[in-house]
């Protein structure tokens, strides 16, 4: 039987077991019996011409113009339709639009938005050839998506008329499929050139491209079934086509026409049955009722094979299908599950399938590319793959060298390998180091071209000329942009002073290079000047190299000791006892101005550190006169107290744990006992009547006692995982576990909220949230940041610093994010809103943070995070230097410096001293006063040092000459200042 009688036999079954079908779906079912029916009419056709005049065409109802039905079937399909374009009102405000992106486009060409809004608005004013000229031009510059190029290839299906056109759109049909693998864009192809199938040639043209349809996308276990079902649905035709003229013909005929069309079929089977797919057993119970013949037994055996094939794979599809897009990681997995296996076309699907969601993940091209360089090694394929990989991220340096090492690892024309480094130049890198990166992998590309055995050549002069056209690139165009010029250690001069050394014996050349290496910054590193003194030692001479190590002892600065070593080593293995002498003298007076240099710097380091101690003691000598200035107001009698309480409020007591991080709290909750004192002294018409207030002092004891009284709940550390830690909130929020109890229950039962509190009964701005559940304290972490009474609330996990000194809580990454943004110079008064209408304009905005002060202040910074990092490097492009009411802003991708780590405590030696102890510090660090605990009246001035035999006098230590450099004070003057009243 036919397949397309069982199709249409089984389609009431399959709609009674269904039930009511949506509109859309009978649309699609309607859609397909009409491509069935117009097929079957078109094969006819293109029968009749092959077979002969026994067959009458027209009395089966099939005219000359059927081959041209399907296009108006698939068009039915899957165009919009014959658009009536209506001029209104909008049509002046269109225009404008299509201008100013005309305008946007000349200046940038790579804004992938811009010619998306383009190609929509042309679409809709019925511009038709500027629309087709538009697509054009986005399709040299990027790759576009299924959607854009089907929408493409309908407009141009519906426009085509004659044989040319349809040419035209078999063109436009082979870009589309070049650019990412999609079954639906085959499937419109091979529906399509059915279409052309009573033109010359047009039958072998159908099974052509349904054949490549098959070997790009047939192994697709979701979506490669219904390729297989178009294109038996086409074999099968022509079979039914063909049946009529069967009869007619000599048993010769009948075998070389019907029965090998009947084989076609036949294959066509057993090829998608030996397949893992989808639905598999329909297709076999199809396969059974179609066939006259039983199925064979090694058909069978295939088809459990492929089942068994299919269970293995059924997890990662569902999980394919469970996932929302881009589904990176389930695709990853996925891979790496296919790269086990090692089939190179299911690898292959498999990347292509996963790079349709994430093109833009550079890493994703970068592992496909590299299996394709090292596994299957097909030129067309991997020059195809590096291609399209560098075209959908363009911004990634790697990918790049990856291409052009391709391309001359496949012999690639040197004329087309320079194009494509130009090509490079202008793709905008969104760092100095990569345009460093992409000229150091051309120049090696030129340097593999030249033959040095020969004198001069024309590639030698080539390799020179691309060096010195790097180094004026680097120095203006690139320092121009970034303020910098990507190559502080001048590495490609570096590479052409060892090509012309080594490899060309020009050791003038080398010198020349390497002075100009030292002018620009490097001379004072000890490390470049043995890089140089190595090469002239390779491919120089004596005096050269001993020349060059004059100059470094006498520049470097960082490693002065082991240039002078290397200097004295070559001189006591080479140099006579006059070149041995001068290199004594210049090394020993070069490593006592070092030693010179080194002393003053340890002794301003000295000073800058006598300095903060003595402020120190200013501060506290400031505090003592403070304290005893108001013991003395405290006697002065009841007309000073309220003078008392605000000094006692201001500065608080000794008990208190922070001094410097103490608040005036003016309307903190008064103690018990003084709210009963209050209430009794108002009168009866609501006027206070003179009360009798306890002396501040008293009411301090009182808070104290009470807050003795309070039960005291110690912290269990085994709690910590369901615990959060809360800070940095306002020091006059009353009740806050009352206030913060309905903000914290939305993350989970909160089992006890533990603010902490002073001596004195004020809160100290942090507390401790515990939940009932681990995911509940989990979730809460989420709510760091968020605004409590106009303060940012610090939300992180309750961990114990003195076991975990190394955990961090600062939850933003500190390193290079090239998909963030980096904003300063923002106005106070620009708001979250306003910055993110801004940036919208350039790119889908994942996320946007303002940073602020912990009162919750906005320091006029943000961070902006786009989707990708080609979105985030027009934008920086876009927005630098933009005016934002009146300030004027700087914009670059985010790249924080590494912060300073702390050095480790280890023992140093004072220069011309002896080894000093370094100097520790609390659990909280250096405190503002570090006070001697030795009474001044006991400290005495060191004796003066002795003269040393050679050299200046050892300096004293730091500790030591603190002490005696404070002023004397007697025990009386001790004692009158601690005791005075």
């Amino acid at each position: 039987m036919a397949t397309a009688a069982a199709t249409s036999a089984s389609e009431p079954e399959a709609e009674s077991k269904a039930g009511p079908k949506a509109d859309g779906e009978e649309d699609e079912v309607k859609a397909a019996r009409t491509r069935r029916k117009v097929l079957s009419r078109a094969v006819a056709a293109a029968t009749y011409k092959t077979v002969g005049p026994g067959w009458d065409q027209q009395e089966e109802g099939v005219s000359e113009s059927d081959g041209d039905e399907y296009a108006m079937a698939s068009s039915a399909e899957s165009s919009p339709g014959e658009y009536e374009w209506e001029y209104d009102e909008e049509e002046e405000k269109n225009q404008l639009e299509i201008e100013r992106l005309e305008e946007q486009l000349s200046i940038n060409v790579y804004d992938y938005n811009c010619h998306v809004d383009l190609i929509r608005l042309l679409r809709l004013e019925g511009e038709l050839t500027k629309v087709r000229m538009a697509r054009q031009k986005m399709s040299e510059i990027f790759p576009l998506t299924e959607e854009l190029w089907l929408e493409w290839l309908h407009d141009e299906i519906s426009m085509a008329q004659d044989g040319l056109d349809r040419e035209h759109v078999y063109d436009l049909f082979e870009k589309a499929v070049k650019d990412y693998i999609c079954p639906n864009i085959w499937l419109e192809y091979g529906q399509y050139s059915v279409g052309g199938i009573g033109q010359k040639g047009g039958l072998e043209k159908v099974r052509s491209v349904f054949e490549r349809a098959l070997s790009s996308v047939g192994l697709h276990m979701t979506k490669g079934l219904a390729l297989w079902e178009a294109y038996r649905e086409f074999e099968s035709a022509i079979v039914e086509a063909a049946r009529p003229v069967a009869g007619f013909l000599s048993p010769f005929d009948r075998e070389q026409t019907f029965d090998s069309q009947l084989e076609k079929v036949h294959s066509l089977f057993r090829r998608q049955l030996a397949i893992p797919l989808y639905d598999m057993e329909a297709t076999f119970a199809e396969y059974e009722e179609w066939s006259e013949d039983p199925v064979p037994e090694s058909v069978i055996q295939n088809y459990n094979k492929a089942l068994q094939q299919l269970e293995k794979y059924k997890p990662y599809e569902e999980a394919l299908l469970q996932a929302e897009a881009p589904r990176l990681s389930e695709y990853q997995a996925y891979i790496d599950f296919e790269m086990k296996i090692g089939d190179p076309a299911r690898v292959q699907l498999i990347f292509e399938r996963a790079l349709v969601e994430n093109c833009l993940v550079p890493d994703l091209w970068i592992r496909y590319s590299q299996y394709l360089d090292r596994q299957l090694k097909v030129k067309d394929l991997v020059l195809s793959v590096h291609n399209r990989a560098v075209r959908n991220c363009p911004w990634t340096v790697a990918l790049w060298s990856r291409y052009l090492l391709a391309m001359e690892r496949h012999g690639v024309d040197h004329q087309v390998i320079s194009v494509t480094f130009e090509k490079a130049l202008n793709a905008g890198f969104i760092q100095a180091t990569d345009y460093v990166e992409i000229w150091q992998a051309y120049l090696d590309y030129l340097r593999r071209r030249v033959d040095f055995k020969q004198d001069s050549s024309k590639e030698l002069e080539e390799l020179r000329a691309a060096f010195t056209r790097a180094l004026e690139y680097l120095k203006q165009e690139v320092e121009e942009r970034f303020n910098e010029s990507g190559d502080p250690s001048c590495v490609i001069m570096q590479n052409w002073a060892r090509i012309e050394a080594r490899l060309c014996n020009n050791m003038q050349k080398a010198r020349e290079l390497w002075d100009s290496i030292m002018t620009r910054g490097n001379a004072k590193y000890a490390n470049m000047w043995l890089e140089y003194y190595n090469l002239e030692r390779a491919h120089g001479d004596t005096q050269h190299c001993r020349k060059a190590l004059h100059r470094a002892v006498q520049c470097t600065s960082d490693y002065p000791e082991h240039v002078c070593e290397v200097l004295l080593t070559m001189e006591r293995t080479e140099g006579s006892l006059e070149d041995w002498d001068t290199a004594v003298q210049k090394t020993e007076t070069r490593l006592a101005r070092v030693n010179e240099q080194r002393m003053k710097a340890a002794e301003k380091e000295a000073a800058l550190v006598q300095q903060e101690e003595e402020k120190a003691e200013q501060r506290k000598r400031a505090r003592a006169e403070k304290k005893a200035l108001k013991k003395k107001k405290k006697t002065r009698g009841p007309e000073k107290r309220g003078a008392d309480e605000d000094d006692e409020k201001e500065w608080g007591d000794d008990e208190e744990e922070q001094p410097s991080k103490r608040r005036r709290v003016e309307n903190s909750i008064p103690a018990a006992g003084e709210t009963q004192n209050i209430e009794v002294a108002a009168g009866p018409a609501g006027k206070c009547a003179t009360v009798d207030v306890e002396p501040p002092s008293k009411q301090k004891e009182k808070a104290a006692s009470l807050k003795r009284d309070m039960p005291k709940v110690l912290h269990d550390s085994s709690k910590d995982s369901i615990t959060v830690f809360v800070s940095n909130l306002p020091y006059s929020m009353q009740e806050p576990d009352v206030k913060l109890r309905p903000l914290f229950e939305a993350c989970g039962e909160v089992v006890q909220i533990r603010p902490i509190f002073s001596n004195r009964g004020d809160f100290r701005g942090y507390c401790y949230v515990e939940f009932k559940e681990e995911k509940s304290a989990l979730q809460a972490l989420e709510m760091d940041r968020k605004s409590v009474e106009g303060r940012p609330m610090f939300v992180s996990p309750c961990v114990d610093k003195s076991k975990n000194p190394d955990f961090k809580v600062f939850r933003y990454s500190t390193s290079l994010e090239k998909h963030k943004l980096f904003i300063s110079g923002l106005p106070f008064s620009c708001t979250k809103e306003e910055l993110e209408e801004i940036c919208k304009a350039h790119g889908t905005v994942k996320d946007l943070r303002l940073v602020t002060n912990r009162a919750g202040k906005p320091k006029g910074l943000a961070y902006v995070e786009y989707e990708n990092e080609s979105q985030a490097s027009q934008a920086v492009m876009k927005m630098d230097g933009m005016t934002i009411k009146e300030n004027v802003i700087k914009v670059a991708i985010s790249n924080p410096p590494q912060r300073k780590v702390p050095e480790k405590p280890e023992t140093r030696k004072a220069p011309g001293g002896p080894m000093l102890l370094p100097q520790t510090y609390g659990a909280r660090g250096k405190g503002r006063t570090q006070l001697s605990l030795l009474p001044r009246a006991l400290q005495r001035p060191s004796a003066a040092a002795p003269q040393a035999e050679n050299g200046p006098a050892a300096a004293p230590a730091v500790a030591a000459s603190a002490a005696t450099e404070a002023p004397k004070m007697s025990n009386a003057d001790f004692a009158k200042l601690f005791l005075r009243k």
